[in-house]
């Protein structure tokens, strides 16, 4: 039907000049000739070649460090947000290449153990230098300033993505307006952003991604659940006789809301569900809530992630000393030599630290050593990149003889 069409963030449109804009000029690929591709599917083939991309096959979705191999990974939830965003925006005419790149990469921010290991993150970001740690602002400071990408002379400097790209991380978090979700059209700094659902997002192909993310998930993680034998057949049973209309499974789910979503939405209401779709999802939402993510069975690795993610926050803590902290973690690698070589060599590439040598690195300089909130900030930032299993070996490594 194509009903967005006309709103469609293509060449011509009223914001394509600010939504292409970079913070710096990107170079060339091929000198002189005319582009292969255009700049979202840069922004997409950028993202998909960066390290904290990769991570993503080894961070929790929900379940941590399953045996079962076709239980879901960070990596498959984005890879079902890009394919549902695409049918959306494929389906209401809006730029496909934009969709593809802001899904790709809205939960490259997000740390290891899933929401529990954010949240932990933002207990310690809090106290320690006075900020909460949100997985969207992260995949922001993470696109703009953590990751890394060779230009065509072998010099790694930051990703440097498209304004729209980047605003589609941010305004991801949070739930879709009930009442239709719009887009917005102020130009604004992305550094106001500093909680979900502050700002509307630039763009409508932001928009179908946010919503795409909050439907992805929902029979995905029953599916899991069944396999993880925390949702028995019973309980199902007696949830589908309550929903009447579909049948609980992720195909049911996904194609029923992705209609009732293209059909139920106009450029004059926004995005949105029918009353009885928007119902419908939210007391999925509820089942999971209660059967899933609040079972007895989760919460001892609740309390596992604390211990580990405090720990390490400790050990690195205690290192501090001014722009000298990275000799003083160089030091560590008589105990801990995986953690204090790798986290050195990274503090030193991002740190004014006085064993930086500024001929070795292209990429811009965002700890202050001089300041401990900094260094706070940087042993935040380097947990939150970490994987799963990354993260535990590194624990391990600490409380072992």
């Amino acid at each position: 039907m194509k009903k967005f069409e006309s709103v469609a963030m293509v060449p011509g449109s009223e914001k394509w000049e600010k939504a292409i804009s970079r913070t710096e000029e990107l170079y060339n690929p091929i000198s002189g000739d005319t582009p292969m591709r255009s700049e979202f599917d840069r922004d997409y083939t950028r993202i998909i070649n960066c390290n904290a991309y990769r991570r993503l096959k080894h961070k929790t979705q929900v379940f941590f460090s399953p045996k079962n191999d076709h239980i879901c990974t960070r990596i498959e939830h984005v890879n079902l947000v890009e394919s549902i965003s695409n049918t959306i925006s494929n389906y209401l005419g809006l730029n496909s290449e934009l969709t593809r790149a802001i899904a790709v990469c809205h939960d490259i921010g997000h740390s290891p153990f899933g929401h529990q290991g954010e949240r932990i993150l933002s207990e310690i970001a809090q106290r320690e230098y006075g900020e909460k740690f949100w997985h969207a602002g992260n995949g922001l400071h993470t696109v703009e300033d953590l990751e890394l990408l060779a230009d065509l002379n072998g010099h790694k400097k930051n990703l440097n993505l498209t304004y729209s790209v980047r605003d589609g991380i941010l305004a991801h978090s949070g739930e879709p307006i009930k009442e239709g979700q719009k887009t917005r059209d102020e130009f604004i700094d992305l550094k106001e952003f500093n909680s979900s659902n502050k700002f509307a997002p630039y763009t409508w192909e932001a928009c179908a991604v946010k919503i795409a993310d909050n439907i992805s998930y929902l029979g995905r993680d029953i599916e899991d659940a069944i396999e993880m034998k925390l949702i028995n057949e019973r309980d199902l049973y007696f949830f589908n006789k309550a929903i009447e209309k579909i049948n609980v499974n992720n195909s049911s789910i996904i194609g029923y809301l992705i209609r009732d979503l293209c059909e139920n939405s106009s450029i004059e209401e926004g995005m949105k569900f029918s009353e009885e779709a928007h119902e419908i999802m939210m007391k999925i939402r509820t089942f999971n809530n209660e059967k899933i993510y609040k079972h007895e069975k989760i919460q001892p690795t609740i309390r596992y992630f604390k211990v580990l993610m405090h720990e390490i926050f400790y050990i690195l803590k205690n290192e501090y000393n001014g722009t000298a902290t990275v000799r003083n973690i160089k030091k560590m690698k008589r105990y801990y030599p995986n953690l204090a070589n790798r986290f050195a060599t990274w503090l030193e590439s991002y740190s004014n630290s006085d064993d930086r040598e500024a001929e070795k690195y292209y990429n811009k300089v965002i700890y202050d050593l001089n300041k401990p909130e900094d260094y706070y900030r940087a042993i935040i930032d380097y947990m939150a990149g970490m994987t799963d299993q990354y993260i535990v070996n590194v624990y391990n490594e600490i409380v072992s003889f």
